[in-house]
């Protein structure tokens, strides 16, 4: 009898410790469990688009593909310094050494733009686009593709608008208004790639989702 309390004993302690141990695991699981709706990755490189007042070129370009008024005209800001690309560990970047934008309300890019990584072809954005988020309407020089692997998104293409989850490609054809919003409930991380080495775009003067939901 007296073993069997002792066994008893030594079960319930095990039982115990045991428990506080997974109770502590759960917790520390809880506190380090990412929230969806915020950025997947570190926007610490967070930098201020610089701004261009459009001169008539400009408008001139824009007027070949839509009626709308360009407000302004937005990059990167500068300077930069190009690396040697002696070795071939300098040809490649990750996402926290490129500078993020922030062009609307819960939508920041991480701008990999082509003339500061060696590319002569080539620039590529990575978005954070928060449930809500969006960028103005807008437009570029040359053609765009978008690549979504996962969330649901609404589209705002030329005078048309619709929605479209993931995964999927979108073709943005040269100089055609566009914009798009995070409909889903969790952060998008969209790609958003351009035949040319420079990242600018034209903010036009109106936005097509105020009204939608």
């Amino acid at each position: 009898m007296k073993l069997f309390r002792i066994l008893i004993t030594v079960i319930s302690v095990g039982l115990f410790f045991n428990s506080c141990s997974n109770n502590k695991t759960e917790s520390k699981s809880s506190t380090t469990l990412k929230d969806s709706t915020k950025e997947t990755f570190s926007l610490n490189m967070l930098v201020k688009e610089s701004k261009q007042i459009p001169d008539s070129i400009i408008a001139q370009l824009n007027a070949q593909h839509h009626q709308f008024k360009v407000l302004e005209r937005r990059t990167v800001p500068g300077p930069f310094t190009l690396p040697s690309m002696k070795y071939y560990s300098e040809y490649a970047v990750t996402l926290d050494k490129l500078p993020v934008i922030n062009p609307g309300p819960g939508e920041y890019v991480h701008v990999m733009e082509g003339q500061r990584n060696g590319y002569t072809n080539l620039t590529i954005g990575i978005t954070e686009t928060f449930p809500g988020g969006a960028p103005p309407m807008h437009s570029h020089e040359g053609e765009e593709s978008h690549v979504l692997l996962e969330g649901d998104i609404l589209y705002a293409l030329g005078d048309t608008t619709f929605t479209i989850k993931g995964p999927y490609m979108v073709n943005i054809p040269a100089g055609v208004p566009h914009a798009f919003k995070n409909i889903g409930k969790k952060t998008t991380n969209l790609v958003v790639i351009f035949p040319t080495n420079v990242w600018k775009y034209d903010v036009l003067d109106y936005f097509p989702f105020e009204k939608k939901q």
